[in-house]
This record gives C-alpha cells, structure tokens and sequence, in this order.
C-alpha cells in the first residue's frame, strides 16, 4: 500500500473515534493502538531506511574525495598539469559539490512526520494515562498487590510479561501525588527509589524521588522518617533549596512536639504502619472491605447447607415450545436472593458479531447523579457501553428473543440490549440495577428494572467476578454462559440484598451484555405474591 493511501485509510479509521477517546475504559478500543503503534514503528522503519540511504551516498563520496585529495595535495602543480584534472576541479567546486550539499540538506522526515502528525491527535491524552495509573493503583488495592509485584509483572494468567521501570514507578507517584493522594505516592516513590538503588539505567534522579517521598511521608505525620529522607536528599545535592526549607521546617515541628512530650500537655500520635506500609485511607464506600475480598474471592458464604440447596436441571421455560427440544442447562448459583447460571446461551459467532456491532459505537459508561437525575461518568465505573436495537442485525433480535424464551418475560417493554467492554482495571463498584428515584420518566410509561440478564461474552485470566456485598456471594465470568436474577419483589419493592458490583479486570479483556426487563407487560407473566418480600 503506497504511503499517501495508508495515511487516508488510517484517518479514515481513527475518524470514528471520539475526540477524547478514554482509552483506558475500554481494551477492546485499547487494541486499536496497537495497530496504530505498529504503523508508526513501519513508518519510523523507512524513515531510517532512506537517512541509511542518503548517508551511505554521503559516506561513497567522501571516501572518493578523500582518496583524490590525498593524491591532489601530494604535488598541486603536477596534479593540476593535466587538463582534465583541473577541469574536473572547478566542476566539482561548482556543481558536484552543491549537488552533494542539496543531498545533505534533503529531508526524510516528511512522511513519517506527516504520519506521526496525523496519528498523534488520535493518541491517547494525559486523562488517559492518568487513567491507567489510577487504574493499577486500584488493582494493587483491591487484589493486594505489593509494587514490586506489579513493578515486575508477576500477575496470573498473563501471556506476555512485563515489567516498569523507574521511569514509570516515578510516574505512578507522580500521578498520586497530584490527586493527593499520597498513599499510593510512598507506595511508588520507595518501589521507584529501590529499583534505582538497585542499579537500573534511568533518566530519574533520586533527588527527584527523594523530593516527592519525602514530602508525602511528611503527610503522613511520620516526622522523623521525612526528615531522614530529606537528609539523604540534601546529601545528595546540597543547594537544594525546598530540602533545606523542609528539613529547618521538620526540625521546628520535632522540637514543638518535644515540647508538648515532655510537658505531658497533649499525646503525641504516630502514623498507623500495617507491614511496613501506612494504612490505606478510608473512602466514600462503606462495603469496600467485604467487596474486595470477594473480588479476591475471600468472604463467599458458600457453606455446606447452602451448597445442598443449589441443584443443576434443564430449562425449557415453563414448556416454552422452542426449548422442548432443546432445553437451557440451569445451574443455581445462589438460593435466596436466587441467582442462576444458563450455560450456552450464546455460540462465539454470535458474540464476535456482537462486538462487531458495538465496538464503533462504544461511549465511556455513564450513572445517572442521585440528586441532579443527570448522566454523568464517573470513577466508580470504569468501562465503555453501546446499545443495539434489532434492527442492527438479526443476531441481536434473535439474542433478544432467546432471553424472553429462557426467562419468560417479554422483551417489549425491556430496555436495548447493553454490550460493555471492560477497560484497565474496569470495574462497577456496587450498585443497584433497579431505580430509587422517583423523578426517573421511564418508571411511570415501562416500570421499574424488574430483572437483570447478564450475558458473559469472555473468560476472564484474573479478576473481573460479579458479587453480592450483602449476602456474600461471587460469581465469575465464563464466555457463553448468562446470570439472572430479580432485582424487585413480586410486591414491586425493590431488593436490597440485590446490590451489585463488577470487580476490577486484574488479567484480560472483559465482555458482557445485559438485558433490563422492566416491570409494565410482566404483570401477568410475573404476578404479585401475597406479601411484601416474596
């Protein structure tokens, strides 16, 4: 393919994303880069290729010359004595020579700078990577993983290894540092100033390190360890002002507190140290202890006496006449709130088509703000989602008429089917499905979200489960396979034990579609039980 055509394919393609893409919230769109990254490596290739070119046109001539002028400037006169010699002369001075200074000058960069131009206002922006280091800070958290394990690749289920540098230890820091949030800055800064230590290659200095680690130790109340940190800086560079502000400060508090000891006046506190590391700050979710241990798959409250009233069956929809035949295999994944699992719910042509119809239109998943009713994107949910509507594809009303099928409620009043790819650490921290606002316009025309289909279109290496905080329970990812529950009571109430989280992708590109059946047109096919909780 000629270079002008390449461009024009690849701007063709690169068009259909959004200006500010968000990279980091969907790997399937991450893929994308990879191609891009190969094209800059194929272009910057032949760049070289023609700077090889011109100079070992360059390196032929000044061998050339170097020879003549070795025998020119043994004898001038004699050399110059024959004709063709000193025309030759005045032609090389005034041809020959600009022709080889026009070589020098040419310039090869045109088109891989032309293709870099045109790719880079596709690349990923600074959201983007402030994204991904937010995101392996919470896989750190949620999985339990020291730097060094992440700073050396060591995760399960991967592939392809690898492993950050200083560079990027010193980055992770940074990008905490700046959201203030200085416990994962010691985390990164101590893993940036041990790798250093032990003698990697890096541009970083530990001056640069120590400036950041101090500072951040300093915020934790750890005084003497900040003022041991900005002595080994200032012994490292001794006209570093702020360190020598820093440390005469540190040493003012140190004899205050001193003070206040030895008159026994107020109690001094040291800094909660948990294995050698500062305790872990408390944030805005309440559960998030009992939801990342289930993440980890630590907590489930699977015991015996549950385990004995979970059975497997085949499923044909209460004689549905399309699953007499060829009934769903039904497997309970929990009693109450019931939980099932329906196993080859959807073939692999099915699911790579539908990913061929949602990749383009994939948009940064939004939550809906409980106090404006506005959507809105926000941290808790990491992923990108798209909508299909039947008449896309006949895949997606033949997928739609499947789930009416297995769970015998019907698709007309039921939302789009939701197809969402999972970013970096892509995750959905708890939440309910069914709405708790009473200004939502859809409950009063469809009702509310009566009931959750969720189809797995991926196995997932690490990570990425759905559990239940409430009661305990996990379920993870297996392509082909489909979870459902009921979100509302018969009574219309909502559940509350149904409240739900996706846990952060640790290895793996995560795929899910979902379908919301709501309550208007189930009446009938799901009646109300006798009291408020059946």
């Amino acid at each position: 393919m000629k270079p002008w055509l390449q461009l024009v394919f690849l701007t063709s393609v690169f068009l259909i994303w959004r200006a500010e893409a968000e990279f980091f919230t969907s790997i399937g769109q991450m893929t994308d880069l990879i191609y891009a990254e190969k094209d800059l490596v194929q272009s910057l290739k032949e760049y070289i290729r023609a700077e090889e070119t011109k100079l070992s046109q360059i390196r032929s001539w000044a061998e050339k010359m170097d020879v003549l002028t070795s025998k020119s400037t043994s004898d001038p006169e004699g050399y110059l004595a024959h004709p063709v010699n000193a025309y030759k002369l005045v032609k090389r001075l005034n041809t020959d020579w600009l022709e080889l200074e026009n070589l020098v000058l040419q310039d090869t960069t045109n088109g891989f700078i032309t293709n870099l131009t045109i790719q880079r206002q596709f690349f990923p922006t600074e959201e983007d990577e402030t994204g991904a280091a937010k995101a392996l800070m919470r896989l750190q958290d949620t999985y339990k993983l020291d730097p060094e394990t992440l700073s050396r690749g060591n995760l399960p289920g991967t592939k392809y290894r690898s492993s950050l540098t200083v560079s990027d230890c010193f980055g992770m820091g940074k990008t905490a540092y700046n959201d203030g949030d200085y416990y994962h800055t010691v985390l990164w800064m101590e893993q940036a100033l041990k790798q250093h230590d032990e003698g990697e290659d890096t541009t970083v200095s530990k001056v640069e390190i120590l400036d950041y680690l101090s500072y951040a130790v300093f915020q934790f109340g750890d005084l003497h360890r900040a003022m041991e940190l900005t002595r080994r800086l200032i012994s490292l560079d001794s006209t570093h002002e702020r360190a020598g502000s820093n440390l005469r400060y540190f040493e003012k508090l140190l004899e205050k507190e001193r003070e206040k000891s030895s008159n026994k006046t107020v109690a001094t506190t040291e800094p909660v140290v948990q294995n050698g590391a500062y305790e872990r700050p408390l944030d805005y979710l309440p559960e998030r202890d009992i939801y990342e241990a289930l993440c980890r798959g630590e907590g489930v409250k699977m015991t015996p006496r549950r385990q004995k009233r979970l059975f497997c069956r085949y499923h044909n929809g209460n004689r549905n006449p399309h699953l007499l035949i060829a009934p769903f295999k039904e497997e309970d994944e929990w009693d109450s709130p019931h939980i099932v699992r329906y196993y080859d719910v959807m073939s692999d042509e099915e699911i790579e088509k539908i990913k061929q119809l949602a990749k383009p239109r994939l948009a940064r998943a939004t939550v809906r703000d409980p106090k404006t009713g506005v959507l809105t994107v926000a941290s808790y949910r990491v992923s990108k989602s798209s909508w299909l509507e039947e008449d896309d594809d006949p895949v997606v009303a033949k997928v739609n008429q499947r789930m009416q099928q297995i769970t015998g409620l019907t698709v007309k009043t039921a939302e789009l089917l939701q197809v969402a790819n999972y970013g970096m650490g892509g995750q959905y921290e708890p939440h309910f499905d069914f709405s708790r606002r009473p200004f939502d316009s859809t409950l009063k025309s469809e009702g509310n979200r009566l009931a959750t289909f969720l189809n797995y279109m991926s196995d997932v290496e690490a990570g990425g489960a759905t559990v239940f905080p409430d009661f305990g329970a996990a379920i993870w990812p297996k392509k082909g396979t489909a979870v459902f529950w009921y979100n509302l009571f018969r009574s219309g109430e909502g559940d509350y034990r149904t409240r739900h989280a996706a846990c952060p992708v640790l290895v793996g590109c995560k795929w899910v579609s979902n379908k919301w059946f709501h309550e208007r047109g189930n009446e009938f096919l799901r009646p109300c039980g006798r009291t408020e909780v059946d």
